[in-house]
């Protein structure tokens, strides 16, 4: 097998490495200071090197250095003491392949230094750019759907309501309509309906002039007048106020509005884009948007696919976002191996592509060597966390039903169809790296208790939803006016926020970001749910 040098000034961590390396088929050459090992280096070259860092003479972060100025793609291995993190530190900025903490595990020791020296042969650089100005990349069929539908609507004037899950590039897409039409040399502007306080909402939209409120001591147009002549963007139009969605409906039926205290009507040539992750004819049906503005925006729906409806398109886009990353970490891009490539493809991607290119430029940082293998991968793509059962047996079947519903929201339809209900946004775990292995912060919790044996919640479910059918009086089952689904979603909702408010010892910020929503989602609902008792 392969040659391994260990650089240490301790005798007995070289006889404890060199002959475990042995038992595991390694040739080993050892040496007691960094003078000697860059002596040898003048003669041949091993696969890796593992190098104490404080030794007499010449330290290994010294020795690294000289290393990685003559043999770059020489993989380096520092042993450090546990309380030395600056030098741990330094010697990972400085290129170490790895370092490991004294007193180490020798197993794990023979384990590492197996990897380095599996991936110590430098990866194929990767020289074919992908470029794409607007950042919409796609070969599946149906992001080929998506194309068409932006080239035959950018000439068009009509109001176009993009649906899809969070992070699945609706922006990108409105971008792509405006610069495609005959409005591209004017503004495109866009605004979060969900970001911006309700009060505020209402001039942030249509403008003030001074004196209109308290603090307003200067006229200030609205986004409506910035974007004239050119596309509003309207994000997370679900979001938006009942008393706004009336304002709005005025503007798109007369092309008219007046600024906040202001008494002269104003002209609007504006396209209007909204765009919406929400089931806008649910809201509809509970009262929470109104209905003739849900048809003004409805002229025609846009429909983007979730990542995982597209797989095939993911190691284009991974390819794209480690070389995007690569530019501005101004560094060489790194390659994905083929196993990693099929780790990727068979995750579910909750958060879409937003997610992926999260997770490519976390690569870019993390990832010891040029190539990217299932082990340089964050846990969450390596190993998908498994479905639990329900707990609580008594509430988990009618609780248990949105998950149903989430899980099974992915129809495949064209990009122009009706309305098709999307899932909700998600925010990935920041990872922590512990040692070789990146770790996200939900692993550390503790996991709830598995469920009695035979008691499977979707079973659980399935019964408790055909009674409640069975249940049901002859006016619900033809003529319409159940309410089950939305009972059932809700006692779903109420018993996972509920659950997430109770682990999080009721910080919202925490729980949104471990169920994978935003902050401004789990507000709603906990106002929704009545679930304030667990949130104060």
């Amino acid at each position: 097998m392969s040659a391994v040098w260990v650089v240490d000034d301790d005798e007995s961590i070289r006889w404890v490495l060199e002959k475990a390396l042995n038992r595991n088929g390694f040739t080993v050459r050892v040496f007691e200071s960094a003078l000697e090992c860059l002596e040898a280096l003048d003669d041949e070259s091993p696969k890796v090197i593992v190098s104490d860092i404080r030794m007499p003479g010449r330290s290994g972060l010294e020795l690294l250095e000289r290393i990685k100025g003559d043999h770059p793609d020489l993989p380096v291995i520092v042993m450090t003491a546990y309380s030395d993190l600056d030098s741990a530190v330094s010697a990972l900025q400085g290129g170490a392949f790895e370092y490991l903490p004294k007193p180490f595990d020798l197993d794990k020791a023979v384990a590492l230094i197996e990897r380095a020296v599996s991936e110590s042969a430098p990866a194929e650089p990767d020289t074919e750019p992908v470029a794409s100005g607007l950042e919409i990349l796609g070969q599946a069929p149906a992001m080929q759907e998506v194309f068409r539908a932006i080239g035959r609507l950018a000439a068009s004037n009509a109001t176009v309501l993009i649906t899809g899950e969070s992070g699945t590039g609706k922006e990108l897409v409105a971008r792509a309509l405006h610069d495609h039409s005959h409005r591209s040399g004017k503004p495109f502007i866009a605004l979060n309906t969900a970001a911006i306080p309700r009060d505020l909402l209402e001039s942030e939209l249509f403008g003030h002039e001074r004196g209109a409120f308290t603090g307003a001591q200067t006229s200030r147009p609205g986004r409506f007048e910035q974007a004239e002549g050119g596309t509003l963007f309207l994000d997370e139009i679900g979001d938006m106020p009942a008393e706004l969605q009336t304002r709005l409906l005025r503007v798109l039926s007369d092309g008219a509005y007046y600024r906040v205290g202001g008494h002269q009507p104003r002209k609007a040539n504006v396209r209007v884009i909204a765009a919406t992750h929400q089931d806008l004819e649910e809201r509809v049906r509970q009262g929470l948007f109104r209905e003739d503005l849900f048809h003004r925006l409805h002229v025609i729906r846009l429909r983007l696919p979730p990542l995982r409806e597209r797989a095939e398109d993911i190691p284009l886009l991974a390819r794209y976002f480690l070389q995007k990353s690569a530019r501005t970490l101004s560094g060489e891009t790194k390659r994905l191996s083929n196993e990693a490539l099929a780790a990727l493809q068979a995750f579910h991607w909750p958060g879409n592509v937003r997610q992926l290119e999260n997770i490519c430029h976390w690569l870019m940082v993390m990832a010891p060597t040029q190539q990217i293998g299932v082990g340089d991968l964050p846990p969450e793509i390596r190993q998908p966390a498994p479905r639990v059962a329900q707990p609580n047996v008594a509430s988990g079947a009618a609780a248990a039903a949105g998950a149903v519903a989430a899980d099974m929201a992915a129809p495949l339809f064209p990009a122009v169809v009706p309305f098709v209900p999307d899932g909700a946004a998600a925010v990935i775990d920041e990872p922590t790296r512990v040692g070789q292995r990146a770790v996200g912060a939900h692993e550390a919790v503790a996991r709830p208790a598995a469920a009695p044996v035979g008691a499977n919640w979707l079973d659980l479910l399935e019964r408790e939803v055909a009674s409640a059918l069975d249940a049901q009086t002859g006016d619900e089952r033809h003529r319409g006016g159940s309410e089950l689904m939305d009972k059932l979603t809700r006692a779903f909702e109420t018993v996972v926020i509920g659950t997430a408010l109770r682990h999080t010892r009721s910080r919202r910020i925490d729980a949104a970001l471990r169920l994978g929503i935003g902050r401004n989602t789990i507000t709603r609902k906990i106002k929704d749910l009545r679930l304030e008792d667990d949130a104060d």
